[in-house]
């Protein structure tokens, strides 16, 4: 591998036909299981999500990790193409990619990360990979020669990559303009002109570091992918770059389907022996990293975790919210030391709202309801920067890219 290879490049993307890209985009294949995915893609065949779910046109029940799941992909990707739906740049390009939703948004630059970068460390991560699902993105990438999930990452914001995507946005029409079943409004500029992709390139050159802030398999599976076929040295990821001062982030709540046979009122106690305990008249959502909310039997707490119990070490990762409620509360009172294997937790991200978090638990389906207050992106950037790993479902971005908007090809 080489160390001098740039942190991006520019590929000819694989898109939607002008005015067809209402009929492909679709949600990102992560955020929807396999019924849902049905219910999406009824009346829609050029959805996407033929491609990244393909087991929605094989039988209910079928194994989305078998191997005709993936043969199937491929061959909906090849009907796309060969209709005309799907078509490749015939250049290489970059891409600004404009997400609305209500009174805000956020602009990225599509490109094709370096593996390299991403070896080196010189583009950080922060989470763990488990081995099924990244197995399944390397079937995924060889069965398609392409990727089609872009990896979402962050940058600390700089003047010069917000000046040149601001001309590129401000200055003419984007070449697609579409607002998806959630709300969420998608633009896309292609950057063909030679000139500002250099300076793209050299801007984000000079950046120290890029983070990715949602997407660690794909970029896992992509560098296996490269290295599989030799190509590591000159291999490259999808991914979308945002600067950190336009990003959302929302809390990732916890739901618990039992109470680790104690009684509520011996629940509260245990709880109490470590967190401030105040009944709460209305849902809470908390702002702190030492303040949580807790939801059972229909009634709602605010529970705060006393000063005497706060980590005296320095590293970002004790510190975290998530941390704080996992080494306080879910594992000595609940009995949950592994949170990514244990079926007793489950997780809802902050886009259901608190409404979404309790339904569960008043469906009888789950015990317990915990919300969080969202992690900062500077204590993600923290994170990455000392080479730590965040806990489980730390954070959760909105709105999420679209899947089938820009694909890279590698063959």
């Amino acid at each position: 591998m080489t160390s001098n290879q740039p942190l991006i490049q520019p590929f000819p993307g694989l898109r939607p036909a002008p005015g067809r890209a209402a009929d492909v985009i679709a949600p990102p294949y992560d955020v929807v299981d396999a019924e849902e995915a049905r219910r999406l893609v009824a009346g829609r065949p050029h959805s996407f999500l033929h491609i990244s779910r393909a087991e929605v046109d094989l039988s209910e029940g079928t194994d989305p990790y078998d191997p005709q799941v993936y043969a199937r992909a491929r061959a909906n990707l090849d009907t796309l193409r060969a209709e005309g739906v799907l078509r490749q740049d015939s250049a290489p390009c970059y891409y600004a990619y404009r997400l609305d939703l209500g009174d805000r948004g956020q602009t990225g630059l599509v490109a094709g990360a370096s593996v390299v970068a991403y070896v080196a460390g010189r583009i950080k991560k922060h989470e763990l990979t488990r081995p099924a699902k990244e197995d399944d993105r390397v079937r995924q990438i060889d069965a398609l020669d392409a990727q089609t999930g872009p990896v979402f990452l962050a940058y600390r914001a700089v003047p010069r990559l917000h000046e040149l995507l601001t001309q590129t946005c401000d200055h003419a029409p984007p070449d697609v303009d579409v607002t998806a079943a959630d709300g969420v409004r998608h633009r896309l500029w292609v950057i063909a002109e030679p000139q500002t992709i250099n300076a793209l390139s050299e801007a984000v050159d000079a950046l120290p570091a890029l983070y990715i802030a949602d997407g660690h398999h794909r970029a896992a599976a992509a560098a296996r992918v490269a290295a599989e076929r030799g190509s590591a040295a000159h291999g490259r990821f999808l991914a979308v770059l945002f600067p950190h001062d336009e990003l959302a982030i929302l809390p990732y709540h916890r739901t618990i389907r039992d109470l680790n046979g104690l009684d509520p009122d011996a629940f509260l106690a245990r709880i109490g022996e470590r967190f401030d305990v105040q009944p709460a008249d209305q849902p809470v959502q908390p702002q702190v990293s030492t303040q949580f909310g807790l939801y059972c039997d229909g009634r709602w707490w605010r529970i705060t975790l006393r000063d005497a119990f706060l980590p005296t070490a320095s590293d970002p990762v004790s510190r975290l919210a998530v941390s704080l409620l996992h080494t306080h509360l879910v594992e000595p009172v609940l009995g949950i030391d592994d949170p990514r294997r244990d079926t007793r937790i489950d997780f809802v991200g902050g886009s259901r709202g608190l409404t979404g978090l309790m339904a569960p638990v008043d469906a009888g389906r789950m015990r317990l309801a915990l919300s969080l207050p969202p992690t900062g992106i500077d204590e993600l950037f923290a994170v990455a920067d000392a080479g730590a790993i965040m806990p489980p479902k730390s954070t959760w971005f909105e709105p999420k890219l679209a899947d089938g908007l820009v694909s890279l090809v590698l063959a």
